[in-house]
């Protein structure tokens, strides 16, 4: 079997697409949680509890919750649909990861200017900064809130490494 530039072009195209995709859909999930009693319960509980579930739990959580669109371009070819499911994948396990590291570490998410779900869980931001892994979507759906969040609490917790959180 012979791949062509134009088709590993494509690959690569669906792997990213299927990243901010699944980014996007994480978003309004999230968003809808906390505006719907049906599908806010369980969401209403991790906010008394102010944690995670661990990075293994919630990767599981957002694979099963996605599994039917992360297959679907299967239905177009075979190595489309890996890497759309490779693309999704990745960004579930990103975003379980992120999830996890802003309830316990969230001055390590060095990629953001200011942990959102951190945020969003420390003042109680019903409204705004919905974002797990990402602040993107925040920012085009204008629900971002730059909030001051570095206190002393967060800057002189006992120094803790990318991978030492909980995982399961």
């Amino acid at each position: 079997m012979s791949l062509s530039l134009q088709s590993i072009a494509v690959d690569m195209g669906c792997f990213v697409l299927a990243f901010i995709v699944a980014s996007l859909v994480e978003y309004w999930v999230h968003r809808l949680m906390h505006y719907s009693p049906r599908f806010g319960k369980r969401h209403r509980d991790h906010h008394r509890r102010n944690e995670g579930q661990g990075v293994i739990w919630e990767f599981r959580d957002y694979v099963k919750g996605a599994c039917i669109p992360m297959c679907t371009l299967f239905l177009i070819n075979l190595s489309t649909g890996i890497a759309w499911l490779l693309g999704a994948l990745v960004y579930a396990a990103f975003s379980a990861y992120a999830h996890q590291l802003q309830h316990e570490n969230p001055t390590k998410c060095f990629w953001m200017k200011m942990p959102v779900h951190y945020v969003h869980h420390k003042y109680n931001q019903w409204h705004e900064n919905f974002g797990l892994a990402v602040d993107w979507w925040d920012r085009v759906f204008g629900t971002y809130k730059p909030t001051e969040w570095l206190t002393e609490e967060e800057e002189s917790p006992a120094e803790k490494g990318y991978w030492q959180l909980r995982w399961w």
